[in-house]
């Protein structure tokens, strides 16, 4: 009778869950202050403070930052988060204005319409503060769009998001390789949240499958926030899911968050980050 009820119980939480919301890309940086003068004047974001420290606000997510003594490190090749990025409406447009303004890129525009199988679609990478890599493509907004990762395995790594955080997927219907331009972009998956589109690409794009952990790099981590804290750390742990802090109260605040290690050890906060 106990194991009867277990069963019956065991799919309670997943039912009651709520979906997770986008709550923030953490950075470290060498210079805050210039970090959000950056990001605030060069796309669609304003300057906020978040738990008492200056942030940045772009529509419904927060970039935050730590500041480190050291230059961290830059978007290495063994780095699972690969990129953020903004739209932009009128992409040759806004590339002429950003070189204008003095914006560095590490890529110049290019027409990438056979990929997107839409004609006139363009992306220009941004050579962002501590050569945090940015990406500007061709949307139908001018917001903070999307965060771009890799992954040795992309239909799992977007069926654990899809388990935790009770998002709905985006898989490629084929796993097969897809190769364009001699590099390997699919099979993919994908999830939104809060107009965040988290993209999931191919490890072998980079033409490896090992990373290193996200923390100490430009993107230390990806933050969600959740309303049941305590009982998703729960299955994570029983789960076998690393643990990398503990529930803890932010400084200064009543909201209370943990890390685990997620796919491709990217670190993935969550808590109750809006309270």
């Amino acid at each position: 009778m106990r194991r009867l009820l277990t069963i019956l119980a065991a799919p309670v939480f997943l039912l009651a869950q709520e979906a997770a919301h986008f709550h923030h890309v953490h950075l470290n940086v060498t210079d805050p202050a210039a970090a959000i003068s950056f990001y605030t004047t060069k796309f669609s974001a304003e300057k906020s403070a978040f738990a008492g420290k200056d942030a940045v606000w772009a529509q419904k997510s927060w970039l935050l930052f730590d500041k480190v003594a050291a230059a961290p490190v830059a978007w290495p090749y063994d780095s699972p988060i690969w990129h953020i990025g903004w739209g932009a409406e009128d992409m040759p447009a806004v590339y002429k204005k950003q070189v204008e303004s003095g914006t560095q890129f590490q890529t110049p525009l290019t027409d990438i319409s056979d990929l997107a199988n839409f004609k006139g679609f363009y992306y220009a990478y941004v050579d962002g503060p501590d050569h945090a890599l940015i990406e500007l493509n061709t949307a139908g907004h001018h917001n903070f769009g999307h965060m771009h990762t890799f992954s040795a395995n992309t239909k799992a790594a977007a069926e654990w998001y899809a388990k935790y955080f009770a998002i709905k997927p985006r898989i490629s219907p084929s796993q097969e390789p897809r190769i364009y331009r001699n590099v390997q972009v699919g099979p993919s998956a994908s999830f939104t949240l809060d107009g965040v589109n988290v993209i999931i690409y191919p490890a072998k794009y980079r033409g490896h499958e090992n990373f290193r952990s996200t923390r100490g790099t430009v993107f230390d981590h990806v933050a969600f926030s959740v309303e049941q804290l305590d009982p998703l750390l729960d299955r994570m742990k029983a789960d076998g899911v690393k643990i990398l802090e503990q529930p803890k109260l932010m400084a200064g605040t009543k909201q209370r968050s943990a890390m685990v290690e997620g796919p491709d050890r990217i670190a993935v906060k969550f808590g109750f980050l809006n309270a």
